[in-house]
């Protein structure tokens, strides 16, 4: 019984490295023709790692000639298939430099923003890569604005816009949380400017109009009348801008107590 185990175990292994052998053969074999056609076949059947490995084989011998088009373009989307989206967004991107007049060449350029699209992480972390895709989304549309995938781009941006709003919110509200109400001040301002058109604006604003009015009150006392009456002015402005607010109660009780603040005797 043990020897029948012992010659499935080998039989396995002779079948495993005979697929194998098939596979590194036509790798080293020198023939561009069979890397091309396994290559392919490969890359039809889903087995993207295996087609990647004979089209980099492959693509020297056909430097120059029509089948280097194809070959650089499935070795593009052989990295996007296998999540490797850094690495994607060059080759596409380098496919749009190299081979200008491709009819693949708008695939190409948005498969390059899609790819930094995939790697746009949570808002939490650090989003040099949405901007990235942002870039290239816009660098899409403006070169092909009759394209049918303008829609599904405008879609994108305004959703990794959204991502950056949320960052920059999250990171605003860490500075008020940890009370460091100068940096959360810089922080919220910055946003109304980058974000004209944010949905949390308004409360955005009463954050602004706290955060004022908490910097004041824990300044030294040099400081608080000016920073006291810049709070006012936050608040004044809010509830102008605001007058229906779920925020207005309290924005008109902070505004009460810096009244009654700036009339004490303590800053003469």
């Amino acid at each position: 019984m043990k020897n029948k185990y012992i010659g499935i175990f080998f039989l396995l292994l002779l079948v495993l490295s005979s697929c194998k052998t098939e596979y590194e053969k036509i790798r080293t074999g020198g023939d561009p023709q069979k890397m091309y056609t396994k290559a392919m076949a490969y890359y039809e059947s889903g087995d993207y790692l295996k087609a990647q490995g004979l089209i980099e084989t492959a693509l020297p011998f056909y430097r120059g000639k029509a089948e280097a088009e194809e070959l650089y373009f499935k070795m593009a989307y052989t990295y996007y298939y296998l999540q490797d989206y850094l690495l994607a967004a060059s080759y596409f991107q380098n496919f749009g430099r190299t081979f200008l007049n491709s009819k693949y060449r708008e695939e190409a350029d948005f498969m390059s923003a899609d790819s930094y699209y995939q790697s746009s992480p949570s808002f939490m972390l650090d989003q040099a890569y949405t901007h990235k895709a942002i870039e290239a989304f816009q660098s899409f549309a403006n070169r092909y604005p009759s394209s049918q995938r303008v829609g599904e781009v405008n879609k994108r941006i305004d959703e990794l816009r959204g991502k950056l709003e949320q960052k920059a919110f999250y990171n605003a509200k860490l500075y008020y949380d940890m009370e460091d109400y100068q940096a959360a001040n810089r922080a919220l301002e910055d946003i109304l400017v980058s974000f004209p058109d944010i949905n949390r604006g308004e409360e955005i604003r009463f954050l602004i109009v706290k955060s004022h009015y908490n910097l004041a009150v824990n300044s030294v006392l040099g400081k608080q009348k000016e920073r006291l009456s810049e709070a006012s002015l936050k608040a004044k402005a809010f509830i102008k801008r605001y007058p229906k607010s779920k925020y207005k109660r309290d924005v008109k009780t902070i505004l009460k107590t810096i009244k009654a603040q700036l009339k004490s005797n303590k800053y003469e």
